[in-house]
């Protein structure tokens, strides 16, 4: 496999650890970084691009984004129309309309498809599966500790370091919580097109001192199923924002591309 990756931050760092881990390194990687990042992600041993259409030129088989949410319009986009299957990991992107309409008219006039990961999350298959029986409702409630909410809306209303005892900041619709905390409602946005759609998903955030992790609950009913998850995933060394598991939901991805029996 030539594996394309957009990004050279925490994710796509991990996310080549997890690969060489498992010897499920890919044969070629080729690496769409800043300039800053530029003499950090050539150490890694990949090759690294500064533009979009460079990565594209390369031709890799995959490209997996892990920029936030401008690469998705900057590089996803073209990549989509070149006819390359893409994952991305920025999935609150798509809460926004007009780009969820690019991305998707995109991969029709490349016959390519985005795919969209669990991320933080489980369960989102049988979700998904229950949507043709008739989705009644989802709730998602986002639960972290004070901090990881640093550089969020969430300072402007909260007394962040000092709080006691769990607050509520957030109450609204995963369309809502996505265009507010970009860097914190990909489950929300990955739930909402799973099942009912961004205006119908409910979305809680809440600052907690009581906890340690990044706690995610979600609750469906369904005409054919209900269910409940509760996921504590561990939060990354370096950026509390990002869930461990989001890493290894996007390895599991790559790999399973890799390999006889996918699961």
């Amino acid at each position: 496999m030539h594996l394309g990756v957009i990004g050279y931050g925490n994710i796509t760092r991990a996310l080549l650890g997890v690969l060489a881990r498992e010897g499920k390194m890919p044969a070629r990687v080729t690496l769409l970084a800043r300039p800053s990042q530029a003499g950090a992600a050539a150490e890694s041993g990949a090759s690294v691009v500064s533009e979009a259409t460079a990565l594209i030129a390369a031709g890799p088989d995959l490209i997996v984004e892990c920029a936030g949410h401008s690469a998705v319009a900057e590089a996803v986009v073209p990549a989509l129309g070149a006819g390359i299957e893409c994952v991305v990991v920025s999935i609150g992107a798509l809460a926004d309309a007009a780009l969820h309409a690019a991305v998707t008219a995109a991969a029709k006039k490349g016959g390519s498809r985005v795919v969209l990961p669990a991320g933080a999350i489980g369960g989102v298959d049988l979700l998904a599966a229950l949507k043709p029986s008739g989705i009644e409702a989802v709730t998602y409630v986002s639960r972290k500790p004070p901090l990881a909410w640093r550089g969020t809306p969430a300072e402007a209303l909260l007394d962040l370091p000092a709080l006691t005892e769990a607050a509520t900041f957030f109450t609204g619709n995963a369309r809502e919580a996505a265009l507010a905390y970009p860097k914190n409602a990909n489950v929300a946005a990955t739930l909402a097109l799973a099942g009912l759609g961004f205006e119908a998903t409910r979305v809680e955030m809440v600052a907690d001192p009581a906890v340690s992790q990044n706690i995610h609950e979600y609750r469906v009913s369904s005409g054919a199923a209900d269910y409940a998850m509760r996921i504590e995933g561990k939060p990354s060394l370096d950026n509390p924002k990002t869930s461990l598991a989001t890493v290894y939901s996007v390895a599991r991805e790559v790999m399973n591309r890799m390999t006889e029996v996918a699961i």
